[in-house]
């Protein structure tokens, strides 16, 4: 997965600056961003805080290695259903 430039207190400073009545597309000229990229930052964390917003990448992680070990154990399965399969 591809990094971000910003950090999570970046991005809600940018967030609070548009709440503020700063214009959207000065603003993202500004910091360097698209537009479609502020508007995706504001439907994900709009509304949140830095602390919910560092938990909500965890659970993030978290579900992506847990789905991770799940193909890997069904992989494991399906070789052994096959291998008693042939005999």
């Amino acid at each position: 997965m591809k990094k971000s430039r910003f950090t999570d207190s970046q991005i809600m400073a940018v967030l609070k600056r548009s709440d503020g009545g700063e214009g959207v597309p000065e603003l993202c000229r500004e910091i360097g961003i698209s537009t479609a990229t502020f508007y995706k930052w504001r439907s994900k964390f709009g509304g949140m805080d830095v602390s919910l917003m560092a938990r909500m990448k965890e659970l993030e992680d978290e579900n992506r290695r847990l789905k991770k070990m799940y193909m890997d154990e069904k992989l494991k399965a399906e070789i052994v259903s096959e291998a008693l399969a042939k005999k």
